[in-house]
């Protein structure tokens, strides 16, 4: 299994205190000075260590965005969260060819076989030999998606190069999608954290559809 990260976990309510927090107790410098580099650090090891509910993150983020007087509050959300799941994958996908190039393999590329079971990995063999890149962008919306087709490009030996090319436009379509959620759940509530509770239900629900159909089948 992918290890643990306690301390981000730990993390986590405290992104969450600062992104709910009402702005006439903690000002919206305060919060942005502590909610930027908090989602930053908690998307980024998000995509290292696929624990944390990186989507539901942007999308509490967004929500606070829409409701606080700064400008370009959305934009930074959008850069922050985008960037940082770039890196992470791009860190995880490092990690991943030194374990394929190894003989021994590695502890980061077993984690990435134990979260790709078998037939998605086919599944994501062939659309990726069918599709190319398209294949990779969308593999960032699809809930659980990521692994199996990061894993896929790895069995091709795609070069590093061509993972980032194909990454950068999935990662910018996923920060987008998650934040147009914390958007549309800040604009329906006056409250941020009525925004907050409805952007993280909406994320879990969509998180938890994929497993649910696949039960069903």
């Amino acid at each position: 299994m992918i290890p643990t990260a306690p301390a981000a976990q730990a993390a986590i309510p405290l992104l969450a205190a600062s992104v709910v927090t009402p702005a006439s107790v903690v000002p919206e410098s305060t919060q942005q000075a502590i909610g930027y580099p908090s989602l930053f650090l908690l998307v980024l090891i998000g995509a290292l260590v696929p624990v944390i509910p990186t989507g539901a993150l942007v999308s509490s983020a967004a929500v606070v965005a829409v409701h606080q007087t700064a400008p370009f509050s959305l934009a930074m959300v959008f850069v922050t969260a985008s960037l940082a799941a770039f890196l992470g994958d791009a860190a995880l996908y490092w990690l991943g060819r030194r374990g394929m190039e190894s003989k021994n393999g590695s502890r980061w590329l077993a984690a990435l076989r134990a979260r790709a079971p078998e037939d998605r990995l086919e599944q994501a063999q062939t659309k990726l030999a069918e599709h190319g890149v398209a294949v990779l962008v969308l593999s960032r919306l699809v809930p659980a998606g990521r692994i199996p087709v990061m894993l896929a490009c790895l069995m091709a030996k795609w070069p590093m190069r061509r993972f980032w090319r194909g990454n950068l436009p999935a990662c910018l379509a996923w920060a987008v999608t998650y934040q147009l959620i914390g958007i549309l759940g800040g604009s329906l509530f006056a409250e941020p954290w009525e925004g907050v509770v409805a952007a993280i239900a909406l994320t879990l629900l969509i998180s938890a559809v994929p497993s649910v159909v696949r039960r069903v089948r």
